[in-house]
């Protein structure tokens, strides 16, 4: 194509009979214009408004372009249509850097000119004048587990599975996290077990010409480089504009994914159950490749209306300069979405802010830990995935033992207050609470806001409240709690006009008192909000996830097969090296090494030097208040050399400094005892023969040998 004949014939106020032919094709029949006519410039721009406004003629899945803004399309997307011999592009060659300067110059303006029409027709959908067009997905495969996904401005996209995502052009949001493409590849887990991820193009303004033409020549550079087919390139090319989002999605296959789809229980964790209806679409089997499924957007995040107005407030109280750190406690009842909301919230904050604190005081459903633990976190990248495909090490950690915190509330209490002097309050810190809001559990959660101070309370409940009343700082200020007691309403006297005493507060006193934080409400919208029993999935199966995504650790990075646990080498750690504690029940010392072997042990350090007179076992009376450094399983105890056989994730490093090893209620899940490759014959620790008259028994056998399977369904298109 010459450069004198390019695309500018579609704006051009003197065209040729043909061009004025063909635009009157475009036009309502009932324009007549006069072929030989010159078009001023409103009539041009009438021309244009009538063929973005017309549904009939205009309104396709390109956005409402329009016969001349395909003409220029196919210059950038089809050499045999639009590019002369002279500039034909070869497909293996790098056709940007040998383009001549006039070949160059016809191109950029051809695409200029479309990427102008195509704004001019979207600012109609923009303005409400003509109804968007359901744009369809732009798939296509690069080189072999991966693939280039191009997004529409707003479009989304809801998926189960997991991938590697880098943004190659504009900005994409998954879980609040805005990803860029100056920005490293992220991992996303989208399982059954929790709602699904969804990728949403963000609005960002177009760039300037002469860097949207930098950017088109880098985003068609980056799908060669990754092994997308010619034919591939000018489909994704075709769809192009300069609101739009690209990424590349890869294959992702971590050790601790690799570990859990190991086990049979969990082989299908990722894996979406295809509707059976027929229509897959070419795109579908292309993201089918990489190791993810569309699914129905219903499976997604439903952000409420009130959720969105708290989630902006609080981002706007923690990015604003003022002196101290906002700290945001958020409780409410089980099934509510907390642990949801806080990843949101947290990955929201870390698109301004360097890093974000996170206090869990949760031990049924930790974050960061396995279950069982209160920690403080510090976080500095987006957590884009359920707890199990994120543990790692807190900051401070503390291993309480338990799931429930109601036998021993004392004790709990003593260690949220232990780990939270860790803080140090140079980031905004985001607080997770227990589900339990009744009877003691709430006035167990009046004395953390008095331990705490929050500077925003954000509770979250059903539209009626029937969980719990609303915690405005008034009713804190003198409800009881179950440590602590609520101020005495003080009380002044006044004659009312009959001369009556009346007995009344003190408005100056009230506001002077009064806690200092702001009550936040959040009435969460998604199917079975706040029904007790109809989660998704049930808690102890997310426990047992934890867990099994912590010994996924042990697995090499690099070895793409599974190594049972079994077939890893443990540590020895002598009797009198560590000394051994039980926490959640009484434990005779002749039976405590039966109780400790093929169990799940807190590795911790007690400030105290840990002596022993002899070569046995080392027997604290009482659980001592101690840091945590990590976890591991006793697979072992050897007697005769009195020695433990501990297999742990746990860096030597920090093995070096444990010297207490505590046992909770928490349990090794029994998938790790019968499920794992390679066990033949009889299996260690595990019988159908036992006597479950034995004291300590019986929660044992309900708990894990009589559970309950929980079933979850799926809509998945």
């Amino acid at each position: 194509m010459d450069t004198d004949t390019d695309t500018d014939t579609a704006t051009d106020t003197d065209t040729d009979t043909d061009t004025d032919t063909d635009m009157d094709t475009a036009m309502d029949t009932d324009t007549a214009m006069d072929t030989d006519m010159a078009m001023d410039t409103d009539t041009a721009t009438d021309t244009a408004m009538d063929t973005a406004m017309d549904t009939d003629t205009a309104m396709d899945t390109d956005m409402a372009m329009d016969t001349a803004m395909d003409t220029a399309m196919d210059t950038d997307m089809d050499t045999d249509m639009a590019m002369d011999t002279d500039m034909a592009m070869d497909t293996d060659t790098a056709t940007d850097t040998a383009m001549d300067t006039d070949t160059d110059m016809a191109m950029d303006t051809a695409m200029d000119t479309a990427a102008a029409w195509r704004d001019f027709a979207e600012s109609f959908v923009r303005a409400g004048m003509v109804p968007p067009a359901e744009a369809e997905l732009a798939a296509v495969e690069g080189a072999e587990g991966c693939a280039v996904l191009l997004l529409a401005p707003q479009q989304a996209l809801t998926f189960s599975g997991k991938c590697r995502l880098t943004c190659l052009y504009g900005a994409v949001r998954v879980l609040g996290f805005a990803v860029a493409p100056h920005q490293p590849g992220q991992q996303l887990f989208s399982p059954l077990t929790h709602c699904a991820l969804a990728l949403e193009a963000l609005p960002v303004p177009p760039p300037p010409a002469a860097e949207l033409r930098r950017l088109r020549c880098g985003l068609r550079a980056a799908m060669r480089l990754r092994g997308v087919a010619r034919q591939a390139r000018l489909r994704v090319m075709a769809r192009f504009s300069a609101r739009c989002a690209v990424v590349l999605l890869e294959h992702l296959d971590t050790p601790a994914t690799r570990f859990l789809l190991s086990l049979p229980q969990h082989l299908r964790l990722f894996e979406a159950q295809r509707s059976q209806q027929p229509g897959c679409t070419p795109e579908d089997a292309v993201l089918a490749a990489v190791g993810i499924v569309k699914c129905s957007p219903e499976r997604g995040l439903l952000l409420s209306e009130s959720m969105d107005l708290a989630l902006e407030e609080l981002v706007q109280a923690c990015t604003v300069e003022d002196e101290g750190a906002p700290v945001i406690m958020v409780c409410g009842p089980k099934n509510v979405g907390k642990s949801t909301f806080n990843r949101y919230l947290i990955n929201l904050l870390l698109n301004h802010l360097p890093c974000v604190e996170y206090l869990e005081c949760d031990i049924g459903q930790t974050e960061f830990t396995p279950p069982g633990c209160v920690s403080l976190t510090n976080v500095t990248e987006p957590f884009l995935g359920p707890p199990f495909t994120h543990q790692r090490l807190p900051h401070k950690m503390v291993y309480y033992g338990q799931t429930s915190c109601e036998q021993d509330s004392e004790r709990y209490f003593d260690v949220v207050k232990y780990v939270f002097s860790s803080y140090k309050k140079e980031a905004p810190l985001v607080i997770n609470t227990m589900g339990w809001v009744k009877g003691e559990g709430l006035l167990l959660l009046t004395d953390m806001i008095r331990l705490l101070s929050p500077s925003h309370v954000v509770q979250m409940d059903v539209s009626d409240w029937r969980a719990m009343a609303p915690l405005t700082p008034e009713s804190i200020r003198f409800a009881p709690g179950l440590y602590t007691k609520g101020q005495q309403q003080p009380k002044c006297k006044q004659m009312d006009a009959s001369g009556a005493e009346d007995w009344k507060t003190s408005e100056g006193e009230r506001d002077a008192a009064a806690p200092d934080y702001k009550l936040l409400y959040i009435h969460p919208e998604f199917p079975r909000a706040g029904v007790a029993g109809e989660a998704r999935v049930h808690s102890s199966i997310l426990r047992d996830l934890a867990i099994l995504g912590y010994l996924g650790q042990l697995q090499p990075a690099g070895l793409g097969s599974v190594l049972p646990l079994h077939s890893l080498v443990p540590y020895q750690v002598p009797f009198n090296a560590v000394a051994l504690g039980v926490i959640h029940t009484d434990v005779a010392p002749t039976n405590i090494m039966y109780a400790v072997n093929a169990s799940w042990v807190g590795l911790c350090r007690i400030p105290d030097t840990v002596r022993s007179q002899s070569d046995g076992p080392v027997l604290l009376t009482q659980t001592p208040l101690c840091d945590c450094l990590g976890f591991g399983i006793v697979r072992g105890v050897d007697m005769e050399r009195k020695l433990y056989y501990v297999l742990t994730p746990v860096a030597p490093e920090k093995l070096r400094l444990v010297n207490c090893m505590l046992l909770g209620s928490i349990a090794v899940p029994n998938c790790v005892f019968v499920s794992q490759h390679g066990i033949e014959g009889e299996i260690p620790y595990v019988t159908s023969e036992y006597n479950y008259s034995i004291l300590g028994s019986g929660k044992l056998k309900k708990k894990h040998f009589k559970r309950r399977e929980h079933t979850f369904p799926c809509d998945f298109t």
